[in-house]
């Protein structure tokens, strides 16, 4: 058996487990998972895509995406008061200009595709689902998500891997589950807590409710609060949606760490594993002490590595759409390297 198709086999081994830790335990497991798995997601896959030049056409067209992660982050802390108030607008500057960073060789032309974006942003920010797409679920559940399958799809694709295809498969069967199997009318355990903790993806979860027409929640208010908690974190309707998010956060990071072997994020020099260690293991100290404290700690670290894999999200669906070409019209696929 190849190594490719052992890890693909491992990887379906971690979805299952993600699947049935979401279904038993979805608030814990998120909790977890985003405390302890993400934070070392964040930093290895960010020193990855430096050695990888961020997959962008120029040494140092990362640059834009890290300025827009910085002033996202001022928005989102309110330190520059009209930061907040154009916030979507950078995220989706941000998903754009990542296109045009890895598609664009020319600098002129990059320039005045990155001008182009900017502008655009006068007549997209009245678009009805702006800020549901962009600040709700670009960063969040189509990262990864969707993302995710996308790269086991075009690795798959690349490796001609039948296994890695079906893991594909089993991927979207298993979030299906979430919404065939019923889920229990029980309150969550440590309520408090987890409203506490959980609180900055409340605003998901809603929408998500909403999506799935699960049940119909209005913005978040003083009016509405009450009745938003309750239906996210003691309905049948929340688990569903949260056993999903659960599922999606756990296994994403789960799928990057299966595949050291082949990514080998981990060959870097002692000092930066080293620093990379350090600044993990201050983090989930941080979540330890304060939920709270954690995701502010954080908050830059997490946009970044969603903004700063733009160009390679990119690469990754026009790789898909050349390995398609090539088996349709025997053409050359795309040779982009992929994580997945």
């Amino acid at each position: 058996m190849r190594s490719i198709d052992k890890i693909d086999l491992t990887n379906i081994g971690l979805m299952a487990l993600s699947c049935v830790l979401a279904f038993l335990l979805p608030f814990e497991l998120f909790l977890f998972s985003y405390a302890v798995l993400g934070p070392l997601h964040y930093l290895t896959e960010i020193g990855w895509l430096h050695q990888k030049g961020y997959y962008t056409k120029g040494k140092y067209d990362f640059v834009v995406l890290v300025a827009l992660a910085c002033f996202i982050t001022l928005g989102f802390f309110k330190i520059t008061p009209w930061f907040n108030s154009v916030t979507t607008n950078f995220i989706y500057i941000a998903f754009l200009c990542g296109i045009a960073l890895a598609a664009i060789r020319d600098n002129t032309l990059k320039t005045l595709a990155v001008i182009a974006i900017v502008f655009s942003t006068l007549f997209v920010s009245n678009w009805a689902y702006h800020e549901t797409f962009f600040a709700i679920y670009l960063p969040t559940i189509i990262h990864v998500f969707l993302f995710t399958a996308l790269f086991m799809l075009y690795g798959a694709l690349k490796n001609r891997s039948t296994i890695g295809v079906l893991s594909v498969g089993l991927l979207f069967l298993c979030a299906g589950l979430f919404f065939l199997i019923p889920a229990p009318i029980a309150r969550a355990a440590k309520l408090e807590y987890l409203q506490l903790s959980y609180g900055g993806f409340a605003e998901l979860n809603r929408n998500l409710i909403n999506f799935f027409g699960l049940a119909k929640l209005n913005p978040f208010s003083a009016e509405t609060a009450a009745q938003n908690f309750n239906t996210i974190f003691s309905s049948k309707e929340g688990f569903v949606v949260m056993r999903f998010v659960a599922f999606a956060y756990t296994y994403h990071y789960l799928n990057w760490f299966s595949k050291t072997s082949v990514i080998q994020w981990h060959k870097v020099p002692k000092p930066r594993l080293y620093f990379v260690l350090a600044v993990w293991l201050a983090s989930v100290a941080l979540y330890l002490y304060d939920y709270g404290v954690g995701l502010k700690w954080l908050f830059l670290l997490s946009f970044l590595h969603v903004l700063l894999e733009f160009p390679l999200n990119y690469l990754s669906i026009s790789g898909i759409f050349s390995e398609f070409k090539k088996r349709l019209f025997g053409e050359k696929g795309a040779q982009t390297p992929i994580k997945a």
